[in-house]
């Protein structure tokens, strides 16, 4: 990987150069360069977890890059893949199990360009009042579903670390929602959410007067990679230099949330008006933790290391049961991630 990387970086460098000598030309011409237009579309409906893009779009980030951005809500990583695959746009944010799954399954020619969650959020939540302080305590408890949930998939892995029996646990077939009325009214026991959607959900339960207790997969050791940012093999291929600045760009966005929070959501709100003030605020802050964290520092942000890559190859290849002889490598390329 080092060695690819190298060489991806020699031929950036006379992309570079190539591209200095058409900014000097264009500095003694009438009217700017034209900006690249790059349609993101991100993996969810835009709550404060996307902050960092809707604000940087707004704050010309990106245009600071060469860039055009438009960005649309994604339905989900599975959808957000497979549109992306087709050419339906650019660039995409989803989920890196469902890049290795696209990838080795069905041969999708895609790949994660750059990590952004060093862990997955997948947690439970439940209520103090239940009593319910670890996933052992879930023994012989209600834990609402629905179809497909990979919380679900992953859940014996979980519970192998956690020491819990899953053969004990009920689950509970559920609309998605309504999942979160239900364990605030006590009908369900435990629910799965992704941890950075605490801040909203609690605010729910203290309006009734409980509180929500996170119980995160990672806590108990499984820790694989999440979100990701991912392109086609063809971009990669053919326009190097355009993932290199949108991947600079967006690494750019996250620095400039993490430091400017305030800013970044009053942009965000604003093009999202849905999205409460500290709504946004509250996901945000929860969604730094999964992109800075000592995980990120030891790799460096964007990248990855090979025993965290191996650990989600083998996570989901068991929740997914898939046979494939496949090297999760050959789904991800992080050459052009910036500062390496």
């Amino acid at each position: 990987m080092h060695i690819a990387k190298s060489h991806r970086r020699l031929a950036l460098t006379s992309l570079r150069s190539v591209a200095a000598g058409a900014a000097l030309a264009a500095s003694f011409a009438p009217g700017a360069l034209a900006l690249d237009e790059v349609h993101l579309q991100t993996d969810w409906i835009p709550s404060g977890e996307h902050a960092a893009y809707y604000g940087a779009w707004s704050k010309g980030i990106f245009e600071k890059h060469g860039i055009d951005i438009t960005i649309t809500r994604g339905y989900g990583s599975g959808d957000t893949v497979t549109k992306l695959a087709n050419g339906a746009f650019d660039f995409g944010v989803a989920d890196f199990g469902a890049v290795l799954a696209a990838r080795a399954k069905l041969g999708m020619p895609i790949k994660t360009i750059g990590m952004i969650y060093t862990h997955s959020p997948h947690s439970l939540f439940v209520l103090e009042s239940s009593g319910i302080e670890d996933f052992q305590d879930l023994e012989g408890k209600r834990i609402g579903i629905t179809p497909g949930n990979s919380h679900k998939l992953y859940f014996p892995k979980v519970a192998e670390k956690a020491g819990t029996d899953p053969s004990k646990i009920v689950w509970v077939n559920t609309d998605g929602a309504t999942m979160a009325p239900l364990l605030i009214q006590g009908k369900l026991d435990a629910a799965p959410f992704y941890s950075i959607h605490y801040y909203y959900q609690n605010k729910a339960a203290e309006a009734a007067g409980e509180k929500i207790r996170v119980l995160p997969f990672e806590k108990v050791g499984f820790a694989i990679y999440a979100a990701s940012l991912v392109t086609t093999d063809e971009m990669i291929e053919e326009k190097p230099e355009l993932v290199e600045r949108f991947l600079a760009a967006t690494y750019e966005a996250f620095e400039w949330a993490r430091e400017n929070p305030e800013e970044a959501c009053t942009l965000h709100t604003e093009r999202v008006p849905e999205v409460a003030m500290d709504d946004c605020m509250g996901s945000l802050a929860a969604v730094n933790g999964f992109i800075f964290n000592a995980h990120s520092d030891e790799t460096g942000l964007g990248n990855f290391s090979p025993e965290r890559l191996a650990f989600t190859w083998a996570a989901v290849k068991e929740a997914q049961a898939i046979e494939t002889d496949f090297d999760p490598a050959e789904a991800l390329d992080t050459s052009l991630v910036p500062g390496e």
